[in-house]
């Protein structure tokens, strides 16, 4: 399924999700001008899960050296559909959480993300030699966020019936949801492939649990902080609550 747009219009410019697509961009044009040097790169700034728990390579590697990939790995990408397919589903849902966070609170998110779900890797692959890059990981919290802060949503979706192509409008939660059961689903059955290169499911599950969480958190303190302004003023939260959520 490829989500093509949703119904949600930002009442503010995504200056945060722009900003991030365009830094992806510009390193990905870096990749591109590097040669042969480009496996050096990738090392380098990609995560190595073994590079944390082999002796081997912590005796030669600094603290900062270890740590720096965590956040570097999420601005590059493997090839073009890499980058192109990762943006595409940043921007679809980027915008509205950025609207609904605040800019500067949607950046730090954006980027916890993308280092918890580096560590949720790591952890279950902690024998790969194979470095881990994208942005697939800070975009996995990011629609973790969107499907509590967003779960009425509608979804434009491009769906494949065996030979023909379908657009179908789902509920955001419906989509969201579906899409983390099959990271799951192939996230478990790829637990004993260690050392194989391909898709990491495991921080795609890790940052949309991460992101899931933050927005219950974000969100309860939302209303936490409405509900007292709202009894001072004798207004009925409930109703606006309950209007809120229709959206």
């Amino acid at each position: 399924m490829i989500p093509i747009r949703d119904t949600i219009k930002s009442d503010s410019y995504p200056f945060v999700t722009t900003l991030i697509v365009v830094a992806n961009i510009i390193v990905f044009i870096k990749e591109l001008l590097l040669g042969p040097a480009l496996e050096e790169f990738v090392d380098i700034y990609g995560v190595v899960p073994i590079k944390f728990f082999s002796s081997t390579y912590i005796h030669h590697t600094s603290f900062l050296e270890l740590i720096t990939p965590l956040f570097t790995s999420m601005f590059i990408h493997g090839d073009i559909l890499h980058i192109l397919g990762n943006l595409w589903f940043l921007w679809i849902f980027g915008d509205n959480v950025e609207d609904k966070m605040g800019h500067f609170k949607y950046l730090l998110f954006y980027l916890t993300s993308g280092i918890v779900a580096m560590v949720f890797h790591i952890v279950t692959n902690s024998m790969s030699q194979v470095p881990a890059v994208g942005a697939s990981g800070a975009i996995a919290g990011v629609m973790g966020a969107y499907m509590i802060l967003f779960p009425m949503s509608r979804i434009l979706t491009l769906v494949p019936i065996i030979i023909f192509f379908s657009f179908i409008e789902l509920p955001a939660f419906f989509f969201l949801g579906l899409w983390f059961v099959y990271q799951f689903l192939l996230g478990t059955l790829t637990l004993g492939m260690q050392g194989v290169g391909g898709i990491a499911f495991w921080a795609h599950i890790g940052g949309f649990i991460w992101g899931f969480f933050i927005a219950i958190l974000f969100k309860t303190t939302i209303r936490t902080r409405k509900k007292i302004v709202f009894r001072k003023h004798k207004v009925d939260w409930d109703k606006v609550f309950s209007e809120d959520d229709e959206r």
